[in-house]
């Protein structure tokens, strides 16, 4: 079983490995670009975005408010806007309407990145089962260089050292083609999470604005406490006047 395990693999040897990192690094550019470029496309002011925001608010214009998330292309604003809408059915409407769009957001950010974080972990171990075939395959020529003995051909002899140094310079090239394609992967899978990160926490912070003014107007206002020296005064009976009196005391 195990010669033939070893005969396959020499039989395929890197070459199979090595187009199949080719294939995988090319997916995993293309994943890169189409993410940078939609991260990119969503991006804005969000600072700018959160003053406006809050003007339009305290001044009560929610239309405006609406009109002014909508010109924005990013998710924070596409998630206060599902807010606006319910707003008029109370705070906890508005909060689950932006609970689940953020939850949409968050997929849609997060798209693809799995394949990325996937290749960056076992692109190396793909380079060194590239790397096991390749000593493989060298081993198998020393052997049988080893087994024509002082009989074998001289030409024979001369040429198995050749291939066991291109055996095994297929295995380096295997393990450092696994390298290159993982740490790319691995370092914008990073990136791109610090960006998703970032834009869920500017949501958030974008939604408590609209959160902020709901629930102010939804409290009522509390009634104004006459102070302590107005209870006494309301309670003390009107001082009479003199001709009351003289009135009082004929009778």
């Amino acid at each position: 079983m195990i010669e033939r395990i070893k005969s396959a693999m020499v039989g395929l040897g890197t070459l199979w490995v090595l187009v199949l990192m080719a294939i995988l690094s090319v997916i995993s550019l293309a994943i890169m670009l189409e993410r940078a470029w939609l991260y990119i496309s969503i991006h804005d002011d969000i600072e700018a975005l959160m003053r406006d925001l809050g003007r339009l608010l305290r001044s009560g214009d929610l239309e405006g408010a609406r009109k002014r998330l909508e010109q924005s292309k990013s998710a924070e604003a596409a998630v206060v806007v599902a807010g606006l809408v319910e707003a008029d059915l109370g705070v906890h409407a508005a909060e689950e309407a932006m609970a689940g769009a953020s939850a949409l957001q968050r997929l849609k950010l997060e798209r693809r990145l799995n394949y990325l974080g996937t290749l960056g972990n076992n692109a190396p171990f793909i380079g060194l089962l590239g790397t096991v075939i390749g000593i493989v395959a060298a081993f198998d020529e020393l052997g049988r260089a080893t087994n024509l003995g002082p009989a074998g051909s001289g030409a024979a002899s001369q040429l198995a050292p050749s291939a066991v140094m291109s055996s095994i310079s297929e295995a380096l090239v295997a393990t450092a083609l696994g390298l290159l394609v993982a740490i790319p992967a691995v370092a914008a899978f990073n990136f791109f999470q610090r960006v998703v990160r970032t834009t869920l926490s500017n949501t958030e912070a974008l939604g408590h604005v609209l959160l902020a003014h709901l629930k102010a107007v939804d409290t009522p206002q509390p009634l104004a406490l006459p102070k302590d020296g107005e209870e006494k005064r309301a309670s003390k009976p009107p001082a009479k006047s003199k001709s009351e009196e003289s009135e009082e005391g004929t009778v």
